[in-house]
């Protein structure tokens, strides 16, 4: 960061208000998404969001959250302090403002921050609202706050939203770190469940402390002990290498640069590894914006440009050889393009696309003048990136071909669709789903059961290719890949296009067992290499077969895991209790399949997400990569959490 802290004034002057709180704890779905385990981490993520805006400023290196054992969640910052004197507006404190207000903050063009993650975010307002009871304690930093705030600390609670009391001062007994401690406690009537979960809040702050470099993140689990610490000196640059720990790397040594252009900062980190598959991340004010924006078009204009100029002038591509193609020179890349603006324009409130289009000029120029600096003074990596590119080119070549030949193939056969798919009748993408399943006795199974106005079934035979070591020519070569790319009739990759979806379900529907399970995990590994925006686009599903038949009399259900079965056991008094347990799909009838996992008001399914790209990508390269050795390591740590295990 080269925005540094200052001495200048930070009061209720830069609060600014935009508009009331109204109807959150009516409709929270409107401000945090939803009410399960996702809204409920965002509230933390509300918190931890405003403390990240003080470290951003340069005013807070320290970041802790702490799950208590109470059901109470804490946020502790060693900032400034939220203001504590009036703020005009409202005739209120400001931290009653900032607490009981939406959209109330020093992010508005009040002058509080330079740059913040916070512009579009709802705030502590929503925490507070959504909350049985919250406290929050400020400590104010005098140098900026006044002096007579020395040596004091402020307090104010509330209940759903609306103070219990007035803001008081007292004297601290002992100094104390200036800074702001906010804690929660989620109201039950309102969230599915308020129980936080460790693993999630871990890997937030993880992300957070690699994009904010030397801040110090802590979190603490009071009910089972567990604690982990976070800071990173090298910020993105170490946020690369972790990607790339399990790879070998071309260029041993990110490329970094951090630059200010305009008022805007510009941080890059690249490194290439011998893997087939890009994975770059981009980030605007610490938010990730999955669906790229500005920046990324920046950087893959530079890279590409950049990589060309330098295979010219090193002569490793000939006068009459093509250029590099994007796809080309982003095979093997690991990229993180964070950038920190005083104005950003996101697009939607999710803020998953940065609009402003002079970021774009700004990186290509940054990033290209970084990386050409680099490739000149390590010529020996400057010649391996280039290389692999050269690879990448003549596999995309034969690619190309192997594509070609399936897109004719299919046009003089059945229209544009495989053979083997049974289509619904319905051509309207919004109604129509479509089941991959395993092997022919499934396949019929769900032929028979579906709905054929708007299910299509689509079997899959033998073995399915893993990708993840596999290019794109050889995984084009593979019938059970055309099969699929087919049916869905978008294309993948550089040639995806989420508009020539002809389902807008799709779902993966293998046996209850271990090979189904590995089949699952195969097309998975397929759809997240490939299709990543149909997993975006929340179009991926998992069905959910179930494992038991427990039949006593008339008196028929079906059971999911061994749980189930055995509380259901303990309940029936029945001593003619018949229990099939099902192998696969193919065990079940059509009505069986039908009633129990493909019927819409009956039936489960998963909908497939990733709430983190950098995490979900070493997890595949772990599970699915050429390494025995990371295979055998995941599973030490995780086999004790497998249940229904078959042997």
């Amino acid at each position: 960061m080269t925005t540094q802290a200052t001495s200048s004034s930070y009061t209720a002057e830069n609060i600014q208000v935009l508009e009331g709180l109204q109807a959150v704890r009516r409709r929270p779905g409107m401000y945090i998404g939803t009410t399960d385990k996702s809204g409920l981490h965002h509230l933390i993520k509300e918190l931890v969001d405003n403390a990240v805006d003080e470290a951003m400023a340069g005013y807070c290196d320290r970041v802790e959250v702490i799950l208590h054992a109470n059901g109470w969640c804490t946020v502790i910052d060693n900032g400034r302090g939220i203001p504590v004197d009036i703020q005009k507006q409202t005739g209120k404190t400001a931290v009653e403002t900032v607490m009981t207000v939406l959209h109330a903050g020093g992010k508005f063009g009040g002058g509080g921050y330079k740059v913040s993650g916070g512009l579009h975010g709802v705030g502590a307002s929503v925490v507070n609202a959504l909350s049985e009871h919250m406290w929050v304690e400020v400590v104010p930093d005098p140098e900026v706050q006044g002096a007579d705030k020395a040596g004091k600390v402020y307090r104010q609670d509330y209940a759903k939203g609306a103070p219990m009391n007035e803001l008081t001062a007292r004297k601290l007994s002992e100094p104390r770190k200036t800074g702001t401690t906010v804690s929660f406690k989620p109201d039950t009537s309102i969230f599915e469940n308020v129980d936080f979960d460790f693993d999630i809040e871990a890997e937030r702050l993880r992300l957070y402390a690699y994009l904010t470099k030397k801040v110090w993140f802590h979190l603490f689990d009071e009910r089972t002990g567990r604690e982990v610490n976070y800071y990173f000196e090298g910020g993105i640059k170490s946020f690369v290498r972790h990607v790339n720990r399990e790879r070998e790397a071309i260029n041993f040594e990110p490329v970094y640069v951090e630059r200010e252009v305009d008022g805007n900062v510009i941080e890059c980190a690249i490194q290439y590894n011998d893997g087939f598959n890009e994975a770059v991340f981009t980030f605007a004010n610490s938010i990730n914006t999955i669906d790229g924006g500005s920046h990324l078009t920046g950087f893959r204009q530079s890279l590409t440009r950049v990589l060309n100029d330098y295979a010219r002038k090193s002569k490793i591509l000939k006068d009459n050889d093509p250029n590099l193609t994007g796809e080309d020179v982003r095979e093997g890349l690991v990229a993180v393009v964070s950038v920190k603006l005083p104005e950003p324009q996101f697009e939607g409130q999710t803020k998953t696309r940065l609009g402003n289009p002079e970021v774009a000029g700004q990186v290509q120029t940054v990033v290209g003048e970084a990386l050409a600096q680099y490739l000149d003074e390590n010529p020996s990596d400057g010649k391996r990136i280039i290389e692999k590119c050269l690879v990448a080119s003549r596999a995309r070549e034969a690619a190309r071909k192997a594509r070609d030949l399936v897109q004719r193939k299919s046009a003089l056969e059945s229209g544009t669709l495989p053979g083997k798919l049974a289509d619904c009748s319905s051509r309207d993408p919004e109604e129509s789903e479509l089941f991959i399943v395993e092997g022919d006795s499934a396949g019929g199974s769900a032929k028979q059961g579906r709905d054929r106005k708007f299910q299509a079934i689509l079997p899959l035979f033998g073995k399915i290719l893993n990708v993840e070591k596999a290019r794109p020519d050889k995984m084009l070569g593979h019938e059970a890949i055309r099969l699929v790319i087919s049916a869905l009739g978008t294309g993948i990759r550089e040639t995806f296009d989420v508009a020539r979806l002809r389902y807008h379900k799709v779902i993966i529907m293998t046996d209850a067992d271990v090979d189904g399970a590995h089949i699952r995990t195969l097309l998975l590994t397929f759809f997240f290499r490939n299709m990543p925006e149909l997993i975006d686009g929340g179009y991926l599903y998992i069905a959910q077969p179930p494992l038991y038949r427990a039949a006593a009399g008339k008196d028929v259900r079906y059971f999911y895991n061994d749980a189930e079965l055995e509380e259901y056991k303990k309940q029936s008094k029945r001593a003619n209790l018949n229990v099939q347990r099902f192998k696969g799909l193919g065990e079940m009838n059509a009505e069986q399949l039908w009633e129990t996992t493909m019927r819409p008001d009956t039936r489960m399914l998963l909908q497939v997400g990733v709430k983190d790209a950098a995490a979900a990508d070493v997890l595949f390269y772990e599970l699915m990569g050429d390494e025995v050795s990371h295979r055998r390591r995941f599973i030490q740590a995780n086999a004790s959490q497998v249940k229904n295990l078959d042997i």
